[in-house]
């Protein structure tokens, strides 16, 4: 009888331990803002901070960058065929038995400095910086409390997130964090695939197993459910491998996330909102994450909204993100324009993110010299902070943790236009119009996301962009003129965008003083004749 009472103690005793050692749910935060898209409009744009800093870096860096094969590589290396399925069988085997799960225990992250690449990143001229906190991957580059498959457990060992925020406090930058992991539910259905011919025909892949699978492997212990979330029916059309784009809303015959998945999503973005205090959060979907089917985006947004008004006296000093908003869900996330720019000012402040070349590491695009020049980058900001808009810059990380010798040069080019133009970029607000030119005048609609970069005929010196900051105008010339002659045609005699005088015009980088007349065809100024401040573009202040 007493060794039975005994070993009841020992068992309730055992149960309060595990019970207390459990991580809880999260607690939305209470305020004035409340989990329904009425009481966020309440934020109405964001903060002038945001307005101010212009452009931002982004580490779009985990495990899928560790193959150097490119984008969504967890998703298409279980797709029969394809172009990554083929590396993937090729370099570590069948996908029944080297899954994504095991390409995570291969990242080691081992040559990563974080202090060296923000000193880059902040003198190329990014005023805040991205750690990608999970992608569509499911895994956490964070210590979370709520999800097992996160970078201090494996793969790295370390603190991704935590190594960024770090060091981008050093250097005085505002520090975000992106969250894609809403859609793992449905964009690893291919994980529950098995071949259709060859000789592993039928042999499921390893979407499928659980945490007793892993006796004896490296992985014992983990749950593979727990990453991959593929205990579910597949959706509608799950074998054509294009139709995840039309259910990226949860439309269209997406088969619904459970409610346990929805509120672990909740519970691990407000752990990393808690544990690292962002100043932005990025989201990869469609209004809101999980939303329609779900209010745990919602919530997570209202969580993060108290939060900073609790913190910064009041005032709401958060950025939240989201893609293809309507007008009114405007009034209360920032609008991101994915590899895209809309061709008119918006009303709000909004935000283009785009890449050097695919959002993760691909090899190929080193060895083919497919990055975006520096040029190429400088004028798409010009462009973005003409229309009220700040950009996002993507630069591709090996799986080490290296950026490569012409990503370097492509910033450094950057940060030497960014040393002499920084006036005409830091602090400045769309002005009456936001160019001229033969660009300008064309129509070039953005595509769902945005997807309309390049789209757009070469610039060339016509091609003028403004913006105001102080009682200056800055117009930037996009290229440089054959003859030392800018026509600014926005400005001519009694043009009403400009109704006051003119008194000066400089060419910022030079001291020469510049001659100029005002005419009814236009401002034409005489530049000097002595060699440019740079080759990418140039910049001229209006007084």
């Amino acid at each position: 009888m007493k060794k039975m009472k005994f070993n009841l103690m020992i068992m309730l005793w055992s149960g309060i331990i595990l019970t207390s050692c459990a991580p809880k749910h999260e607690r939305m935060m209470e305020g004035i803002y409340e989990p329904t898209w009425e009481s966020l409009a309440q934020y109405g744009e964001a903060p002038e901070w945001f307005r101010d800093v212009k452009f931002g870096i982004w580490s779009h860096w985990g495990p899928q960058c560790q193959p150097g094969q490119g984008d969504w590589y967890a998703r298409e290396m279980y797709m029969e065929g394809s172009r990554i399925n083929r590396w993937h069988v090729e370099h570590y085997g069948h996908p029944s038995e080297f899954g994504f799960k095991d390409v995570i225990n291969l990242w080691k992250a081992d040559k990563w400095d974080p202090e060296e690449l923000m000193e880059l990143y902040h003198r190329a001229g990014a005023r805040y910086f991205f750690s990608l906190g999970n992608h569509h991957d499911n895994f956490d580059n964070w210590n979370s409390r709520h999800h097992k498959w996160n970078a201090m457990n494996m793969g790295p060992e370390k603190d991704i997130v935590g190594g960024w925020e770090k060091v981008a406090r050093k250097y005085g930058m505002y520090f975000g964090v992106s969250i894609h992991s809403a859609h793992a539910w449905s964009w690893y259905e291919p994980a529950q695939r098995a071949d259709r011919e060859g000789p592993l025909s039928g042999v499921p892949y390893d979407g499928k197993m659980t945490k007793e699978d892993g006796l004896g492997k490296w992985w014992n212990g983990y749950d593979p459910q727990e990453l991959y979330a593929q205990d579910h029916p597949l959706s509608e059309k799950s074998h054509d491998n294009g139709a995840i784009h039309g259910q990226w809303a949860w439309g269209n015959g997406a088969f619904p996330p459970s409610s346990a998945y929805s509120q672990i999503f909740f519970d691990r973005t407000v752990d990393m909102i808690n544990q690292y205090h962002p100043d932005l959060v990025y989201y990869d979907d469609t209004a809101m994450p999980l939303w329609p089917v779900s209010d745990a985006g919602l919530r997570t947004v209202a969580h993060f909204y108290n939060k900073s008004v609790s913190e910064n006296k009041g005032k709401n000093e958060a950025v939240v993100f989201a893609k293809i908003l309507s007008y009114e869900q405007k009034n209360a996330l920032v609008w991101d324009v994915e590899k895209g720019v809309p061709d008119q000012i918006q009303e709000k402040p909004w935000q283009t993110c785009t890449c050097l070349g695919s959002w993760h590491y691909n090899q190929s695009i080193y060895d083919n010299d497919q990055y975006k020049s520096a040029k190429t980058v400088v004028h798409m900001l010009i462009d973005i902070i003409s229309k009220n808009g700040n950009l996002l810059l993507s630069v591709p990380q090996r799986g080490d943790g290296t950026i490569d010798d012409k990503e370097r040069k492509i910033l450094e080019d950057i940060a030497a236009w960014i040393a002499v133009n920084s006036e005409g970029v830091y602090g400045t607000r769309p002005w009456k119009i936001f160019g001229e030119g033969p660009v300008a005048e064309a129509s070039n609609p953005l595509q769902a996301q945005g997807f309309n970069e390049g789209k757009h005929a070469p610039y060339t010196s016509a091609d003028i962009r403004f913006v105001v900051k102080g009682d200056n105008l800055f117009a930037h010339v996009l290229a440089h003129p054959e003859e030392n002659k800018v026509l600014i045609r926005s400005l001519s005699e009694g043009n009403p965008l400009m109704e006051k005088e003119i008194r000066s015009v400089s060419l910022v980088g030079s001291d020469k003083v510049l001659q100029f007349k005002r005419n009814r065809e236009g401002l034409l100024i005489e530049l000097p004749e002595e060699e440019m401040p740079n080759e990418i573009s140039l910049l001229l202040k209006i007084s």
